[in-house]
């Protein structure tokens, strides 16, 4: 019984085998007629242009990053009567300068003789602020304290370096932080 059995078993894989080379054989010839048929178009590449180097102009210049140029900054922002920073660079540091603002939550509130502070709480401590006293590290000034919100005007660089003035809120913090 096996004999025969292998015999129609060897059949079947040969019959596969002769049906899959002719499509191979079809494949071929229609893969050498596609070649034949189809020219590339390709475009010749254009020479490479010859590089003149330029020398530097600015050689002689004072360089940007340098502390020269710095302190010349520093001197022409100082003898700006406006300047805005000129004034904040010359008083003394308050203790909540140390903080930025994000780090601060307003806690509440309360009125001492008709005085508004807040209450503010940094790194679980507790302070008192009132109007005029300053709070985060861009100078920020309190302006105005209502019971639920601290206004600021904060000092800070634009994008072209000049100093502007920038108003900011600081929100109650329902439950604290």
């Amino acid at each position: 019984m096996q004999t025969p059995q292998r015999w129609i078993i060897a059949a079947a894989v040969l019959l596969s085998l002769t049906a899959c080379s002719s499509e191979q054989d079809e494949l071929q010839a229609w893969m050498e007629q596609q070649r034949h048929d189809v020219q590339p178009n390709v475009q010749p590449l254009s020479p490479p242009q010859k590089f003149n180097p330029q020398a530097y102009a600015g050689a002689g210049g004072m360089e940007p990053f340098s502390n020269q140029k710095l302190t010349g900054a520093l001197k022409q922002e100082s003898r700006q009567p406006n300047s805005a920073v000129s004034a904040e660079l010359n008083r003394r540091k308050e203790p909540l300068e140390a903080f930025p603002l994000d780090s601060m939550s307003m806690v509440g509130s309360v009125t001492k003789k008709g005085v508004p502070f807040a209450l503010i709480k940094v790194d679980s401590l507790l302070y008192q602020v009132k109007v005029g006293e300053y709070l985060g590290q861009n100078y920020g000034k309190i302006m105005k304290i209502t019971e639920t919100d601290i206004s600021l005007r904060e000092i800070v660089q634009d994008a072209a370096g000049e100093w502007i003035e920038r108003p900011t809120t600081l929100q109650l913090q329902e439950g604290g932080r």
